[in-house]
């Protein structure tokens, strides 16, 4: 069971003029407290074929994170226009909003993003260079992809556990676990009363 959840993400200004911030709110809910911030980052990806056109639009680190539902709006800067081939600019690409705790990201979420000229005149007859100022951003806010990923919330709670028991020659499945339970020590011996 993961310590965090994300509960809702909301895009905000959308559609919105390719220059404009992103913005979203985001809900999330903490089920144990951390010693480490959250982090936040939103990835706009500016090239299907090359991931060096990639672009980090902002990282926030949020915290302190104690138990309870939490919410805030997060801002990016739109991206580089400069960083991104001119015959990418217009199109579908994707954003990526990722949170990861102690640099493992534990979700992603992944929209569909359509730039194009809000004029049908510019539609039909685009320019040679991209009027910026004439492209609108719709992000597909009501069809995000969403990717969980398993991570330790508690790396030093897991470390001092093995430090205790010791090595073990025991082998233990995910099914013989249960989580958010300590796994038991098996070379330490009992007490019975």
């Amino acid at each position: 069971m993961s310590a965090v959840n994300i509960k809702d993400v909301t895009v905000l200004d959308n559609p919105a003029p390719f220059t404009s911030p992103f913005q979203f709110e985001i809900s999330y809910e903490s089920l144990a407290p951390l010693e480490d911030d959250l982090e936040f980052k939103l990835v706009y990806v500016g090239s299907a074929e090359d991931e060096t056109y990639d672009q980090v639009l902002e990282s926030v680190l949020v915290g302190p994170v104690n138990v309870g539902n939490f919410r805030f709006i997060f801002q990016a800067d739109p991206p580089d226009p400069l960083k991104i081939r001119e015959e990418d600019i217009i199109g579908v690409t994707v954003l990526l909003l990722t949170c990861s705790y102690q640099g493992q990201e534990f979700i992603r979420v992944g929209y569909y993003v359509n730039n194009d000229y809000e004029d049908e005149q510019l539609k039909e007859e685009p320019p040679q260079k991209v009027l910026l100022d004439k492209v609108q951003r719709n992000i597909l806010a009501d069809k995000p992809r969403v990717t969980k990923f398993p991570i330790n919330f508690h790396p030093e709670k897991n470390q001092n556990e093995e430090q205790a028991c010791g090595p073990s020659e025991e082998n233990v499945t995910e099914k013989d676990v249960q989580e958010d339970e300590p796994l038991p020590c098996s070379n330490q011996p009992s007490v019975e009363s």
